[in-house]
């Protein structure tokens, strides 16, 4: 990659100040004042991608920061307990840093970590885990596997979810630039499947030949809110849903056939209505305007059938890694029970039931729970069921009627745990649990309270989800003392 200086703003070319801002010298980090330039050496990547550093002992967040590099930085804000700052100048640049690819990295807010090589950015993410178990669980030294990463970390995505909007060039498909409300084109994204791209930028032109207005939460005016692409890595189906304002949708038929005239290769088109001011993407009532009723995708040896607002990962090639690293985390012989709690659809379930005696699969959302019954049967999983509810309320309810389980999975939200799932794991003393998270922070806070309650931490395998970004997801495996 060709080298080139970094400036503080999103042109390539050098800026030429008038005078050379000089270094503030604070004897305390309680002394600097934004506009302060200080000089910060990069440790570590923090969770959003940012570059973590220290100056007088206080964490400093510098975006666009890279571990190893020394940094002269402009203070941009002055929290209590951090300092966030820009980079002004790298004085020592890390062999890592790349130019990003895509033309919106930095604006568009959905990667942030593109200008660090694949290489780098395992190995940042390996050191987020790290800091994360040392920060909240007070272990300085974990069983740390070696990343997962792929071998062609680009076009992985097999979902595209773009907001519509109207710009000087015409109808965009996008996503909002971080923290603001800025609506920026996102055509022929590096990290959505190439046969998405090419959907999304059809189906927008179709739309905007046709005249079918776009939707403006101002005044709640217009119709077509979001383009929503999906396509099968192993079936090649593609499946196109209009998410709108109302059920009133203009030139209906005409718009079906020039959506299908542009784009033979479409297996299914479908309108969602969402009519609320929401930020939520998807409504309640969906209608298929053409073809099937959902595409066809599989993972190993299990088959699914995709509707337009089924859950299912956005990386398959690297679920695959993920899941059978669940299941060697639960150690199956065939005579175990096992809980797959936070369920979803029941991917995770469905992929142990072979190896395990009985799989029960727990899931707040009705619909979900739906999906995972319907995959069940559809796949022949007769020793997995699958129940609606709260794991913290039917764990302690199955446990009391006589069914203890050998091995508990658990994959829940950003968030966590629910303490009281924790408090329901710690008095069913299963002896394995199997936690798969996306959060390294909630995940370390959690397994510290499995460790005060008497389990040891075998080991730690985090997989490559989502490359280019910041997000890791991580599987750990606790055991019963």
């Amino acid at each position: 990659m060709k080298e080139r200086k970094y400036s503080g703003n999103r042109s390539d070319k050098k800026q030429q100040p008038q005078s050379k801002p000089s270094i503030a010298k604070r004897e305390q980090a309680d002394e600097v004042r934004s506009g302060d330039r200080i000089v910060v050496t990069i440790k570590r990547l923090g969770i959003n991608g940012e570059g973590v550093g220290y100056y007088r002992r206080k964490a400093v967040f510098v975006e666009g920061g890279i571990p190893g590099e020394v940094i002269k930085a402009e203070v941009t804000r002055v929290e209590h307990k951090y300092i966030a700052a820009a980079i002004r100048e790298i004085e020592k640049r890390s062999p890592h840093r790349v130019d990003a690819p895509c033309p919106v990295f930095g604006i568009c807010g959905g990667c942030q970590i593109q200008h660090l090589s694949y290489e780098g950015q395992l190995a940042g993410k390996e050191e987020i885990i790290r800091e994360a178990f040392a920060r909240y669980a007070g272990l300085q030294e974990v069983r740390l596997k070696p990343m997962l990463g792929m071998d062609h970390p680009w076009g992985y995505r097999n979902k595209a979810q773009l907001q519509l909007g109207m710009a000087q060039e015409g109808m965009i498909a996008g996503l909002y630039a971080a923290d603001s409300h800025k609506l920026i084109d996102i055509t022929g994204c590096p990290i959505q499947h190439p046969k998405v791209n090419e959907v999304v930028d059809k189906t927008r032109n179709v739309l905007q030949r046709l005249g079918i207005p776009v939707y403006k939460e101002k005044g709640n005016q217009g119709l077509v809110r979001t383009i929503v692409v999906r396509v099968g890595f192993q079936s090649n189906q593609l499946q196109v849903t209009l998410v709108t304002a109302s059920d009133k949708l203009p030139r209906r038929e005409e718009l079906v056939k020039e959506l299908r005239l542009a784009m033979p290769v479409l297996t299914s088109i479908a309108m969602n209505v969402n009519p609320k001011n929401t930020s939520l993407v998807f409504g309640n009532r969906t209608e298929i305007l053409w073809g099937a009723d959902g595409i066809q995708e599989s993972l190993g040896d299990l088959e699914f059938t995709l509707s337009p607002r089924a859950f299912f990962q956005l990386n398959p090639l690297q679920t695959v890694k993920l899941y059978e690293s669940v299941r060697a985390a639960a150690g199956l012989t065939s005579r175990e029970t096992v809980v797959d709690a936070y369920c979803g659809t029941g991917t995770i379930g469905l992929w142990l039931a072979p190896y395990a005696k009985e799989v029960r699969g727990i899931e707040s959302i009705p619909e979900a729970v739906e999906d995972a019954k319907a995959n069940a049967a559809r796949n022949g999983r007769n020793n997995a069921a699958f129940y609606s509810g709260y794991a913290e309320e039917l764990l302690p309810r199955w446990v009391k009627s006589g069914f203890a389980p050998d091995v508990i999975v658990a994959d829940p939200p950003r968030t966590g745990l629910d303490p009281r799932f924790l408090e329901a794991v710690l008095k069913t003393k299963p002896k394995r649990f199997v936690y798969v998270s996306c959060n390294p922070s909630t995940l370390a806070k959690d397994c510290k309270a499995l460790l005060d309650g008497g389990y040891a931490l075998e080991w730690v395998q985090p997989v490559d989800m989502f490359p280019q970004t910041a997000h890791v997801e991580t599987v750990v495996l606790m055991s019963k003392k």
